[in-house]
Protein backbone atom coordinates (compact mmCIF):
# COMPACT_ATOMS: atom_id res chain seq x y z
CA UNK A 1 0.00 0.00 0.00
CA UNK A 2 1.48 3.38 -0.95
CA UNK A 3 2.32 6.08 1.55
CA UNK A 4 -0.91 7.99 2.21
CA UNK A 5 0.17 11.48 1.17
CA UNK A 6 -1.09 12.91 -2.14
CA UNK A 7 -2.06 16.22 -3.72
CA UNK A 8 -5.60 16.42 -5.09
CA UNK A 9 -6.06 18.92 -7.91
CA UNK A 10 -9.47 20.43 -8.67
CA UNK A 11 -9.02 21.48 -12.28
CA UNK A 12 -12.54 22.92 -12.39
CA UNK A 13 -11.36 25.38 -9.77
CA UNK A 14 -8.75 26.68 -12.22
CA UNK A 15 -11.50 27.43 -14.72
CA UNK A 16 -13.59 29.05 -11.98
CA UNK A 17 -10.73 31.29 -10.92
CA UNK A 18 -10.08 32.34 -14.51
CA UNK A 19 -13.76 33.31 -14.81
CA UNK A 20 -13.44 35.34 -11.59
CA UNK A 21 -10.51 37.20 -13.13
CA UNK A 22 -12.51 37.78 -16.33
CA UNK A 23 -15.32 39.40 -14.36
CA UNK A 24 -12.83 41.83 -12.83
CA UNK A 25 -11.29 43.20 -16.01
CA UNK A 26 -11.75 43.93 -19.69
CA UNK A 27 -8.04 43.46 -20.30
CA UNK A 28 -6.64 40.33 -21.89
CA UNK A 29 -5.53 37.78 -19.30
CA UNK A 30 -2.01 36.39 -19.35
CA UNK A 31 -2.10 33.28 -17.17
CA UNK A 32 1.19 32.89 -15.33
CA UNK A 33 2.15 29.21 -15.36
CA UNK A 34 5.83 29.43 -14.46
CA UNK A 35 7.43 26.98 -11.99
CA UNK A 36 5.62 24.04 -13.59
CA UNK A 37 2.29 25.79 -13.19
CA UNK A 38 3.07 26.81 -9.57
CA UNK A 39 3.69 23.14 -8.81
CA UNK A 40 0.43 21.95 -10.38
CA UNK A 41 1.88 20.68 -13.69
CA UNK A 42 2.54 22.80 -16.77
CA UNK A 43 0.43 21.08 -19.42
CA UNK A 44 -2.29 20.14 -16.94
CA UNK A 45 -2.69 23.78 -15.93
CA UNK A 46 -2.47 25.12 -19.48
CA UNK A 47 -5.21 22.76 -20.61
CA UNK A 48 -7.49 23.82 -17.74
CA UNK A 49 -6.76 27.48 -18.55
CA UNK A 50 -7.07 27.12 -22.31
CA UNK A 51 -9.52 30.03 -22.41
CA UNK A 52 -6.80 32.42 -21.22
CA UNK A 53 -5.55 34.91 -23.80
CA UNK A 54 -1.92 34.07 -23.17
CA UNK A 55 0.55 32.20 -21.00
CA UNK A 56 3.62 33.50 -19.19
CA UNK A 57 6.52 31.35 -18.03
CA UNK A 58 10.31 31.36 -17.83
CA UNK A 59 11.71 28.42 -19.74
CA UNK A 60 11.97 28.43 -23.53
CA UNK A 61 11.69 24.65 -23.74
CA UNK A 62 8.47 24.75 -21.70
CA UNK A 63 7.16 27.40 -24.09
CA UNK A 64 7.98 25.10 -27.00
CA UNK A 65 6.16 22.28 -25.18
CA UNK A 66 3.03 24.42 -25.15
CA UNK A 67 3.30 25.16 -28.85
CA UNK A 68 3.87 21.51 -29.70
CA UNK A 69 0.85 20.61 -27.55
CA UNK A 70 -1.28 22.84 -29.78
CA UNK A 71 -1.62 26.05 -27.76
CA UNK A 72 -1.84 29.07 -30.07
CA UNK A 73 -2.17 31.89 -27.55
CA UNK A 74 0.53 34.46 -26.91
CA UNK A 75 3.32 32.80 -24.94
CA UNK A 76 5.60 35.17 -23.05
CA UNK A 77 9.04 34.50 -21.55
CA UNK A 78 9.01 36.61 -18.39
CA UNK A 79 12.81 36.77 -18.06
CA UNK A 80 13.29 36.91 -21.81
CA UNK A 81 15.92 34.97 -23.69
CA UNK A 82 19.32 34.11 -22.23
CA UNK A 83 21.41 33.78 -25.38
CA UNK A 84 21.37 34.96 -28.99
CA UNK A 85 21.09 31.27 -29.88
CA UNK A 86 17.51 31.36 -28.55
CA UNK A 87 16.32 33.93 -31.10
CA UNK A 88 15.70 31.56 -34.04
CA UNK A 89 13.59 29.34 -31.75
CA UNK A 90 11.56 32.35 -30.61
CA UNK A 91 10.81 33.14 -34.23
CA UNK A 92 10.14 29.55 -35.25
CA UNK A 93 7.67 28.91 -32.43
CA UNK A 94 6.27 32.47 -32.32
CA UNK A 95 7.21 32.99 -28.68
CA UNK A 96 7.17 36.52 -27.28
CA UNK A 97 10.15 37.64 -25.21
CA UNK A 98 10.65 40.23 -22.52
CA UNK A 99 13.54 42.63 -23.17
CA UNK A 100 14.81 43.93 -19.86
CA UNK A 101 18.53 44.67 -20.37
CA UNK A 102 20.91 46.27 -22.83
CA UNK A 103 22.76 42.99 -23.41
CA UNK A 104 19.59 41.51 -24.89
CA UNK A 105 19.31 44.37 -27.36
CA UNK A 106 22.95 43.81 -28.23
CA UNK A 107 22.12 40.17 -29.02
CA UNK A 108 19.42 41.36 -31.39
CA UNK A 109 21.96 43.34 -33.38
CA UNK A 110 23.45 40.10 -34.71
CA UNK A 111 20.06 38.60 -35.57
CA UNK A 112 19.48 38.87 -39.36
CA UNK A 113 15.80 37.96 -39.74
CA UNK A 114 13.16 40.61 -40.46
CA UNK A 115 9.76 41.12 -38.87
CA UNK A 116 9.80 37.91 -36.80
CA UNK A 117 9.91 38.87 -33.11
CA UNK A 118 7.32 40.26 -30.71
CA UNK A 119 8.82 41.77 -27.56
CA UNK A 120 7.72 43.26 -24.24
CA UNK A 121 9.98 46.08 -23.09
CA UNK A 122 10.29 45.96 -19.31
CA UNK A 123 10.57 49.23 -17.42
CA UNK A 124 12.03 49.39 -13.92
CA UNK A 125 9.53 51.63 -12.13
CA UNK A 126 10.90 51.00 -8.63
CA UNK A 127 11.12 47.30 -7.92
CA UNK A 128 14.77 47.27 -9.01
CA UNK A 129 14.76 43.69 -10.17
CA UNK A 130 14.57 43.63 -13.97
CA UNK A 131 13.94 46.39 -16.47
CA UNK A 132 15.34 49.57 -17.98
CA UNK A 133 15.66 52.57 -15.69
CA UNK A 134 13.48 55.56 -16.61
CA UNK A 135 16.54 57.34 -18.03
CA UNK A 136 17.24 54.35 -20.31
CA UNK A 137 13.77 53.74 -21.71
CA UNK A 138 13.83 56.20 -24.59
CA UNK A 139 17.11 54.89 -26.02
CA UNK A 140 16.03 51.26 -25.61
CA UNK A 141 12.73 52.00 -27.32
CA UNK A 142 14.45 53.72 -30.23
CA UNK A 143 16.73 50.71 -30.74
CA UNK A 144 13.82 48.30 -30.74
CA UNK A 145 11.62 50.43 -33.00
CA UNK A 146 14.44 50.69 -35.55
CA UNK A 147 15.37 47.00 -35.50
CA UNK A 148 14.17 45.12 -38.57
CA UNK A 149 13.39 41.93 -36.65
CA UNK A 150 10.96 43.56 -34.21
CA UNK A 151 7.34 43.19 -35.25
CA UNK A 152 5.44 44.38 -32.17
CA UNK A 153 6.32 46.01 -28.84
CA UNK A 154 4.37 45.95 -25.57
CA UNK A 155 5.37 48.02 -22.55
CA UNK A 156 5.44 46.36 -19.14
CA UNK A 157 6.50 46.77 -15.55
CA UNK A 158 5.89 44.98 -12.25
CA UNK A 159 4.54 46.19 -8.91
CA UNK A 160 6.43 45.66 -5.67
CA UNK A 161 3.62 46.67 -3.29
CA UNK A 162 0.29 45.90 -4.97
CA UNK A 163 -0.56 43.45 -2.18
CA UNK A 164 0.36 45.89 0.60
CA UNK A 165 -1.00 49.11 2.06
CA UNK A 166 1.58 51.15 0.14
CA UNK A 167 -0.19 50.22 -3.07
CA UNK A 168 0.68 51.14 -6.66
CA UNK A 169 0.46 54.93 -6.91
CA UNK A 170 4.18 55.72 -7.14
CA UNK A 171 5.09 53.04 -9.66
CA UNK A 172 1.97 53.57 -11.74
CA UNK A 173 2.75 57.26 -12.06
CA UNK A 174 6.30 56.51 -13.24
CA UNK A 175 5.02 53.97 -15.74
CA UNK A 176 2.37 56.28 -17.18
CA UNK A 177 4.86 59.12 -17.57
CA UNK A 178 7.27 56.88 -19.46
CA UNK A 179 4.63 55.11 -21.55
CA UNK A 180 2.63 58.20 -22.52
CA UNK A 181 4.65 59.05 -25.68
CA UNK A 182 4.04 55.59 -27.16
CA UNK A 183 0.94 54.10 -28.73
CA UNK A 184 1.61 50.56 -27.62
CA UNK A 185 -0.10 47.88 -25.57
CA UNK A 186 0.67 47.97 -21.86
CA UNK A 187 0.89 45.42 -19.06
CA UNK A 188 1.64 46.22 -15.44
CA UNK A 189 -1.02 44.47 -13.31
CA UNK A 190 -0.38 41.26 -11.38
CA UNK A 191 -3.01 39.32 -9.39
CA UNK A 192 -3.13 41.86 -6.58
CA UNK A 193 -3.44 44.81 -8.96
CA UNK A 194 -6.03 43.01 -11.06
CA UNK A 195 -8.21 42.54 -7.99
CA UNK A 196 -7.70 45.84 -6.19
CA UNK A 197 -6.55 48.48 -8.71
CA UNK A 198 -8.59 48.58 -11.93
CA UNK A 199 -6.65 51.66 -13.08
CA UNK A 200 -3.65 49.37 -13.62
CA UNK A 201 -5.29 46.87 -15.96
CA UNK A 202 -4.14 48.30 -19.28
CA UNK A 203 -4.23 45.90 -22.23
CA UNK A 204 -2.88 42.79 -20.48
CA UNK A 205 -3.09 41.65 -16.86
CA UNK A 206 -0.79 38.92 -15.62
CA UNK A 207 -2.86 36.69 -13.34
CA UNK A 208 -0.78 34.35 -11.22
CA UNK A 209 -1.51 33.14 -7.72
CA UNK A 210 -5.22 33.98 -7.86
CA UNK A 211 -5.70 31.40 -10.63
CA UNK A 212 -4.55 28.71 -8.23
CA UNK A 213 -7.08 29.73 -5.61
CA UNK A 214 -4.99 31.76 -3.20
CA UNK A 215 -5.44 35.39 -2.20
CA UNK A 216 -2.50 37.75 -2.64
CA UNK A 217 -3.68 39.77 0.37
CA UNK A 218 -3.30 39.21 4.11
CA UNK A 219 -6.59 40.97 4.84
CA UNK A 220 -8.82 39.27 2.25
CA UNK A 221 -9.36 35.53 1.90
CA UNK A 222 -9.56 33.66 -1.36
CA UNK A 223 -13.11 32.64 -0.47
CA UNK A 224 -14.10 36.30 -0.11
CA UNK A 225 -12.80 36.89 -3.63
CA UNK A 226 -14.79 33.97 -5.04
CA UNK A 227 -11.66 31.89 -5.62
CA UNK A 228 -11.50 28.13 -5.08
CA UNK A 229 -8.40 26.17 -4.02
CA UNK A 230 -6.93 24.06 -6.79
CA UNK A 231 -4.41 22.05 -4.77
CA UNK A 232 -5.33 20.14 -1.60
CA UNK A 233 -2.46 18.35 0.12
CA UNK A 234 -3.81 15.28 1.91
CA UNK A 235 -2.35 12.67 4.21
CA UNK A 236 -3.29 10.49 7.19
CA UNK A 237 -2.31 9.91 10.78
CA UNK A 238 0.01 6.91 10.90
CA UNK A 239 0.58 6.76 14.68
CA UNK A 240 -0.80 8.19 17.92
CA UNK A 241 1.25 9.04 21.02
CA UNK A 242 -0.02 9.72 24.55
CA UNK A 243 2.03 12.41 26.25
CA UNK A 244 2.40 13.12 29.95
CA UNK A 245 3.01 16.56 31.38
CA UNK A 246 6.59 17.52 30.57
CA UNK A 247 7.05 15.09 27.66
CA UNK A 248 8.96 16.53 24.72
CA UNK A 249 8.19 16.15 21.02
CA UNK A 250 10.52 15.75 18.07
CA UNK A 251 13.96 17.08 17.21
CA UNK A 252 15.39 19.70 19.58
CA UNK A 253 12.31 19.40 21.81
CA UNK A 254 10.78 22.63 20.54
CA UNK A 255 7.47 21.50 22.08
CA UNK A 256 6.96 20.31 25.65
CA UNK A 257 3.55 19.14 26.84
CA UNK A 258 2.03 21.24 29.64
CA UNK A 259 -0.62 18.60 30.24
CA UNK A 260 -1.51 15.03 29.36
CA UNK A 261 -2.50 14.96 25.69
CA UNK A 262 -2.80 12.86 22.54
CA UNK A 263 -0.81 13.74 19.47
CA UNK A 264 -0.92 12.34 15.95
CA UNK A 265 2.01 11.57 13.67
CA UNK A 266 1.25 12.58 10.07
CA UNK A 267 2.93 11.15 6.98
CA UNK A 268 4.17 14.48 5.63
CA UNK A 269 7.43 16.35 6.09
CA UNK A 270 9.76 18.84 4.51
CA UNK A 271 10.84 16.30 1.88
CA UNK A 272 7.23 16.44 0.67
CA UNK A 273 7.30 20.22 0.48
CA UNK A 274 5.85 21.12 3.87
CA UNK A 275 7.95 23.93 5.36
CA UNK A 276 10.41 22.80 8.04
CA UNK A 277 10.21 26.23 9.64
CA UNK A 278 6.45 25.93 10.29
CA UNK A 279 6.13 26.82 13.95
CA UNK A 280 4.11 25.27 16.76
CA UNK A 281 0.50 26.25 16.14
CA UNK A 282 0.47 26.15 12.33
CA UNK A 283 -3.15 25.27 11.45
CA UNK A 284 -3.98 21.85 10.05
CA UNK A 285 -7.21 19.91 9.47
CA UNK A 286 -7.82 16.47 11.02
CA UNK A 287 -11.09 14.72 10.18
CA UNK A 288 -12.53 18.10 9.21
CA UNK A 289 -11.57 19.78 12.50
CA UNK A 290 -9.00 22.58 12.70
CA UNK A 291 -6.12 21.83 15.03
CA UNK A 292 -2.42 22.68 14.91
CA UNK A 293 1.07 21.32 14.42
CA UNK A 294 3.46 20.68 17.28
CA UNK A 295 7.23 20.44 17.42
CA UNK A 296 9.66 20.60 14.54
CA UNK A 297 8.72 19.25 11.14
CA UNK A 298 10.83 16.21 10.21
CA UNK A 299 11.86 15.08 6.74
CA UNK A 300 8.95 12.64 6.42
CA UNK A 301 6.63 13.34 9.36
CA UNK A 302 5.08 16.03 11.47
CA UNK A 303 3.08 16.16 14.71
CA UNK A 304 -0.45 17.41 15.36
CA UNK A 305 -2.42 18.14 18.51
CA UNK A 306 -5.40 15.76 18.71
CA UNK A 307 -7.00 17.50 21.70
CA UNK A 308 -9.70 19.17 19.55
CA UNK A 309 -10.33 15.86 17.74
CA UNK A 310 -10.81 13.25 20.50
CA UNK A 311 -12.06 10.58 18.08
CA UNK A 312 -9.08 10.91 15.74
CA UNK A 313 -6.98 7.78 15.38
CA UNK A 314 -4.59 6.00 13.03
CA UNK A 315 -6.02 6.44 9.53
CA UNK A 316 -7.74 9.76 10.24
CA UNK A 317 -7.73 12.15 7.28
CA UNK A 318 -5.42 15.14 7.35
CA UNK A 319 -5.50 18.22 5.10
CA UNK A 320 -2.24 20.14 5.19
CA UNK A 321 -3.62 22.91 2.97
CA UNK A 322 -6.37 23.35 0.39
CA UNK A 323 -10.05 22.48 0.70
CA UNK A 324 -11.12 23.39 4.23
CA UNK A 325 -7.67 24.67 5.21
CA UNK A 326 -6.79 27.86 3.28
CA UNK A 327 -3.22 27.79 2.08
CA UNK A 328 -2.77 31.46 2.98
CA UNK A 329 -3.39 30.67 6.66
CA UNK A 330 -0.81 27.90 6.65
CA UNK A 331 1.71 30.09 4.85
CA UNK A 332 1.18 33.00 7.20
CA UNK A 333 1.68 30.81 10.28
CA UNK A 334 4.81 29.34 8.72
CA UNK A 335 6.24 32.78 7.95
CA UNK A 336 6.07 32.38 4.19
CA UNK A 337 3.63 32.87 1.29
CA UNK A 338 1.26 30.52 -0.49
CA UNK A 339 3.34 30.71 -3.69
CA UNK A 340 6.25 28.99 -1.94
CA UNK A 341 4.12 26.19 -0.54
CA UNK A 342 2.62 25.38 -3.95
CA UNK A 343 5.93 25.52 -5.79
CA UNK A 344 7.71 23.45 -3.14
CA UNK A 345 5.48 20.39 -3.58
CA UNK A 346 7.96 17.53 -3.95
CA UNK A 347 8.12 15.27 -6.97
CA UNK A 348 7.63 12.26 -4.70
CA UNK A 349 4.09 13.39 -3.79
CA UNK A 350 1.56 11.72 -6.11
CA UNK A 351 -0.88 14.04 -7.87
CA UNK A 352 -4.49 13.08 -8.45
CA UNK A 353 -6.77 15.03 -10.73
CA UNK A 354 -10.39 15.66 -9.90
Amino acid sequence: MPRPIFAQLDLNALENNLHVARRMTRARIMAVIKADGYGHGLLRVADALKQADGFALLDLHEAIQLREAGFRQTILLLEGFFSAEDLPLLAEYQITTVIHSAWQIACLEAYPERNTLDVWLKINTGMNRLGFLPSEVSAAMTQLEQHAAIRDITLMSHFAHADEARGVTEQLSVFHDLASPYRMARSIGNSAALIRYPQTHGDWVRAGVMLYGASPFVDTSAQQLGLRPVMTLNSRIIAVQHLRTGDEVGYSAVFKADRAMRIGIVACGYADGYPRHAANGTPILVDGVVTCTLGRVSMDMLYVDLSPVPKAQVGSNVVLWGEGMPIEQVARAAGTISYELMCALAKRVPIREG
